[in-house]
């Protein structure tokens, strides 16, 4: 039963982070204005993903800047004290979304079921999304947006970007190349174990750049073992290979990922932002489960090694797993192999070249 049953004339949105997870309530955001362009949306959200996406037209962003600590808290209420919504969705079940929860004067605080509503979240609401087992990180958030009786429809995502982002991507662009882009690291959080070696990226960037002539193009943060990364894939590809890692903000990023004819990635960020642009992704997966946290749209070419690992280091199936569980093994993510990874760049790429060839004899023979 929908907790809404007319249009609501003001929303709040609670999603913080992370990028991934902001990109999948972007979908949230976007629905709920089709189908009620007159209710007012505001967005709690986090100090980075805020780069990325506060200038979404009539939506009112609020930055929680969590490195304040208390004044964080703060800001917030005193930008909220004297307003109300009629709708609170709290699409962020931690501990410190929890507690912005009861800061804003709603009188519908919608949560994540029982199972879903970590860090106590159901104390801190009074409804609640349906429980679904098993359910991709997409269409759990998708589901506060039917609670309320927002209907289904098509996924649109629309992060704006301006021409001086689409002009820094365009620099790379070169004609009747593909680009191929590899966003080799995940997070750099401890114990974490999402990442593939850089030998194998360059293994496959130098197959994307032999057999289909890409230009191969790496991005990523600035964290020392990025760096790394870069410098090794750099060292074994040669200087063909663009490295851009820790040398884009986020909406450069996206500007190159909706350039780009493939991304090759561990789970991650970029993955769901290139999912936002219509880019294919070929996702690695051996730590985490793509069923769960894979890029909505891409889920056929992952690389999905879960089963395995789970076996080999849990000794347990993935039936047997929590939803969501991690295979925290360093090894875990060695299971792929590069074969498995060229065939899927392969099912991408040969498609892409064909267009590319077809488009060039077009333009010759109008010529």
């Amino acid at each position: 039963m929908n907790v809404q049953q007319a249009p609501p004339e003001s929303i709040c949105v609670i999603r913080l982070s992370a990028i991934g997870d902001t990109c999948h309530a972007l979908a949230v955001v976007r629905a709920i204005q089709d189908t009620w362009p007159e209710t007012r949306l505001t967005w709690i959200i986090g100090k980075t993903e805020a780069t990325l996406l506060s200038d979404i037209p009539d939506v009112e962003f609020i930055i929680f800047d969590k490195a304040k600590g208390l004044d964080a808290y703060r800001e917030v209420h005193a930008k909220l004290r004297t307003r109300s919504f009629d709708v609170t969705l709290c699409m962020h079940a931690s501990i410190r979304a929890n507690l912005l929860c009861r800061l804003i004067r709603s009188s519908v605080r919608l949560g994540y079921d029982y199972a879903r509503a970590r860090d106590f979240q159901w104390l801190f609401t009074n409804q609640r999304i349906p429980a679904v087992p098993r359910q991709h990180v997409q269409d759990a958030m998708l589901a506060f947006a039917r609670a309320i009786g927002v209907p289904q429809r098509p996924l649109r995502w629309d992060i704006p970007l301006s021409a001086v982002h689409r002009d820094f991507a365009n620099q790379y662009v070169a004609p009747n190349r593909p680009i191929f882009v590899i966003s080799p690291c995940s997070s750099d959080r401890q114990r974490n174990f999402r990442n593939w070696s850089a030998e194998s990226y360059a293994a496959a960037a130098n197959h994307a750049r032999k057999k289909y002539n890409c230009r191969v193009i790496m991005t990523g943060g600035n964290s020392p073992s990025e760096i790394e990364y870069g410098a090794t894939i750099s060292k074994l590809c040669g200087p063909s290979v663009v490295n851009l890692i820790g040398q884009t903000n986020l909406k450069q990023l996206l500007a190159i990922l909706e350039r780009a004819a493939l991304l090759l990635c561990p789970d991650s960020g970029p993955a769901h932002m290139a999912t936002t642009v219509g880019t294919p992704i070929v996702g690695l997966y051996a730590t985490s489960n793509p069923d769960r946290s894979g890029p909505y749209l891409s889920r056929n070419l992952s690389v999905n090694l879960y089963a395995d690992a789970a076996q080999r280091f849990l000794g347990k199936t993935v039936a047997e797993l929590n939803w969501g569980e991690r295979v925290r093994d360093p090894r875990a993510m060695g299971l792929i192999r590069l074969a498995q990874v060229t065939a899927n760049i392969d099912r991408v790429l040969r498609p892409a070249i064909d267009r590319l060839q077809a488009s060039a004899e077009t333009r010759e023979a109008f010529r």
